[in-house]
């Protein structure tokens, strides 16, 4: 039983990195007020380009910031489009998605089911990974992990909650004209987390494949982007939430590879389910929550919202 719980979290573990660095960065595009559903295409672009970058040169650091800079850029696109050109987010979020998974499967279709030449290895933490039950599964995992769980989330959540910068960026979120005329540059705030956020999910795709699954086969996404995105409204907008939020999630999934390991007499197909079927549950449950948890929960009051500047 305890080798069983141990395992399950492990897989937990691993499989929730896609989900939780996603959800980082689709927090901070939401919290300044752009709405990125996206998500899933730079997901695969990032997922096909770390492949392409090991397999030329084998070094996953190489190919998880190759991943990082495609997502920066395709983020720069989408933030053109929806904080420049003030396009309509939700459509431009559809276009990315379609444009990222056909590109993906197009520049990877000469590399489908090919090995990553290299991937991130187990860093096994001194006496922590020795720790019954949790040690194996917290303690002696990738890199990526710890960064993912441990650097990113303290940083994030001492960035929009412990400065000023914080609160500027929450200001934009909440009221760009405010924002705007307290002297905020609201703009470029917005167009510089939107693009970063595109980093983020780029990066996700790079787990993906360097980390979790180390190849490429078109579809291996499998709606990642939407419940990374579904697990940031859930979370309230709040980097320890998302993480925990996608460990959550990560434990589902779990379930399924588990049960299948374990010769569980549940059919595979229910088992694989199970992570989208929470999703369709996390968006209908807040609703039952009280008003103050409502309130907690709440979107920023201008998320999707473009902003035009008064010029009179």
């Amino acid at each position: 039983m305890m080798s069983l719980l141990t395992d399950l979290l492990a897989t937990a573990m691993l499989a929730s990195g896609v989900l939780a660095l996603a959800g980082l960065g689709e927090t901070l595009a939401q919290r300044v007020g752009v709405f990125n559903l996206g998500m899933e295409g730079l997901i695969a672009i990032g997922a096909v380009t770390a492949i392409i970058t090991v397999n030329a040169v084998p070094n996953p650091y190489v190919g998880f910031l190759s991943s990082a800079l495609v997502g920066l850029i395709f983020g720069c696109i989408f933030a053109g489009a929806t904080v420049l050109v003030r396009a309509n987010q939700v459509l431009s979020g559809l276009a990315l998605t379609f444009m990222g998974t056909g590109l993906g499967a197009w520049v990877g279709e000469s590399y489908a089911g090919r090995p990553a030449a290299a991937t991130f290895g187990k860093v096994v933490v001194p006496y922590l990974s020795d720790l019954p039950l949790i040690g194996k599964a917290l303690f002696s995992q990738n890199i990526l992990l710890y960064l993912i769980f441990i650097i990113l989330p303290i940083v994030l959540h001492f960035l929009l909650f412990k400065t000023r910068h914080g609160i500027n960026m929450r200001a934009v979120g909440e009221n760009p004209a405010a924002a705007d005329s307290a002297g905020i540059p609201v703009i470029p705030i917005r167009f510089f987390y939107v693009a970063l956020g595109g980093a983020f999910s780029g990066a996700a795709g790079a787990y993906l494949t360097l980390a979790f699954v180390p190849s490429w086969t078109e579809g291996m996404v499998a709606g990642r982007g939407w419940i990374a995105l579904a697990l940031v409204i859930f979370a309230g907008y709040r980097p320890y939430n998302v993480v925990f939020g996608a460990l959550f999630f990560g434990i589902i999934t779990s379930l399924g590879f588990v049960g299948q390991a374990h010769n569980w007499p549940i059919a595979p197909a229910l088992l694989s389910m199970l992570p989208y079927l929470a999703t369709v549950i996390l968006i209908v449950v807040p609703g039952l929550f009280s008003r103050r948890v409502r309130r907690f929960l709440a979107a920023p009051a201008a998320l999707g919202q473009p902003y035009f500047r008064d010029e009179r």
